[in-house]
């Protein structure tokens, strides 16, 4: 089973740390650890509770994000970290780089870009934790994944509105046959095979045969995170 990422969303505006929240729940394979809208808040989550990757903003009430990632790297901390802040300026994207934050997001962005942000960093991720050695050209295609992230658009013919739709099912009520997702989703069996084709090579889902009676065995899907 693939573990899902745990991510912490550390954002002192209300409005933005909740449509963060709302984007990491999209993106197939990441789960919310918990949102922190502090500097101070997001050390105590650190310190309390296993997390993979903390999406930081610059700019917070009580201490800089990069302050945040000085303190972290002091007592240890290697959580990877992607910047999502409107701060551009040169030397705090070169502060960032030195601290080792992987990837930095400008705001405003949309959805798709912040998706193709988390699922390179996913593809990262998978391949740095495949081997524990690697050749020079596996080593520069993790880095040139991280540094150039693939299109965020979705295979031809899907959705993305279907697809979170049908995640949503399937966190909630798998193991399902296609025919019985495409009913809970009112979306015809075709249709749901195509996603769930497009899940399974992503092991986002797992499909096993189910007997039960005469004839072929039915496939059933589970949610893989």
């Amino acid at each position: 089973m693939t573990r899902m990422i745990r991510t912490l969303v550390v954002e002192d505006d209300p409005v933005l740390a909740e449509a963060h929240r709302l984007y990491v729940e999209r993106v197939p394979g990441f789960e919310v650890a918990d949102v922190a809208r502090t500097g101070a808040d997001a050390l105590r989550v650190l310190a309390a509770r296993d997390v993979d990757l903390v999406l930081l903003d610059v700019y917070l009430p009580d201490m800089t994000g990069l302050d945040l990632c000085r303190t972290l790297r002091a007592r240890g901390d290697a959580v990877d970290v992607i910047a999502v802040t409107s701060a551009r300026d040169l030397p705090t994207v070169r502060a960032a780089v030195s601290l080792g934050i992987v990837q930095y997001l400008i705001k405003p962005f949309q959805f798709s870009t912040f998706r193709s942000r988390l699922e390179a960093y996913a593809d990262f991720r998978r391949a740095a934790e495949s081997a524990d050695t690697l050749r020079q050209d596996e080593l520069d295609r993790i880095l040139d994944g991280l540094r150039s992230p693939r299109p965020a658009q979705l295979p031809k013919g899907l959705a993305d509105s279907t697809l979170t739709a049908l995640i949503g099912i399937l966190r909630t009520a798998s193991p399902l046959t296609a025919a019985e997702l495409a009913d809970r989703a009112g979306v015809s069996a075709p249709t749901t095979r195509r996603y769930l084709e497009y899940l399974t090579a992503r092991r986002l889902v797992s499909g096993q045969p189910r007997y039960g009676g005469p004839g072929r065995p039915e496939t059933v899907y589970q949610w893989a995170g």
